[in-house]
């Protein structure tokens, strides 16, 4: 199978793209700041703490970037490293639980998709311990990285978050169809089913 970058993707399509992140980042941005001062002090008064959280993320190409999240989790939550998340997970906070839920969560990663660290749609970048391991146990793994990493995607809409090498895998077949038959009807299908997952609060 060969997957290739979005500049082998017809003209009309790279501009619908181009546009779809311009005008997300923006008025995604404009929701951040108006969000910010409530979500940032229910933050703060659950888990005293930083509001933002910093993490590595390997994205297109293989480079690594700084995903911004607003922290979800309690402080000093992986003491031994990287570990999957899970559907009842200990680290996660009382106001943690509602911004997962509601993926209000993922909110700053507007300014990745205006960074261009990121697209509104795509697959889900990983950490780089999970990518190493990843790589290992699933050869065609590395496809994923020949396009940028999004915000949602097909893997996200039809498929719940990876907890084992088995659901990684079964996500992976969700991105390579993804990064084969990007399309103008796909992506808006991806947006349409990600709005019913939003409101039906259907995060972790």
């Amino acid at each position: 199978m060969s997957c290739s970058d979005l500049q082998s993707q017809p003209l009309a399509y790279r501009c619908w793209h181009y546009l779809l992140n311009a005008c997300f980042g923006v008025l995604g941005t404009c929701v951040l700041l108006a969000l910010l001062p409530w979500l940032a002090l229910c933050i703060f008064l659950d888990s005293p703490g930083p509001i933002f959280y910093w993490q590595e993320r390997v994205g297109y190409g293989g480079r690594p970037f700084r995903l911004l999240k607003f922290r979800s989790m309690r402080m000093n939550a992986e003491p031994y490293g990287a570990t999957w998340a899970s559907s009842v997970d200990a680290r996660v906070t009382r106001v943690g639980r509602i911004l997962r839920s509601t993926h209000l969560d993922e909110l700053p990663q507007v300014l990745n998709i205006l960074r261009g660290d990121m697209s509104l749609i795509g697959p889900r970048p990983e950490r780089e311990p999970f990518v190493s391991q990843l790589e290992k146990a699933i050869p065609s793994f590395h496809y994923r990285l020949s396009v940028k990493p999004g915000l949602t995607g097909w893997a996200q809409v039809k498929f719940p978050y990876a907890s084992s090498y088995e659901d990684a895998a079964t996500k992976l077949r969700y991105d390579l169809y993804y990064i084969k038959h990007r399309s103008f009807l796909l992506d808006v299908s991806i947006l349409l089913q990600t709005v019913m997952k939003l409101v039906w609060c259907t995060g972790r």
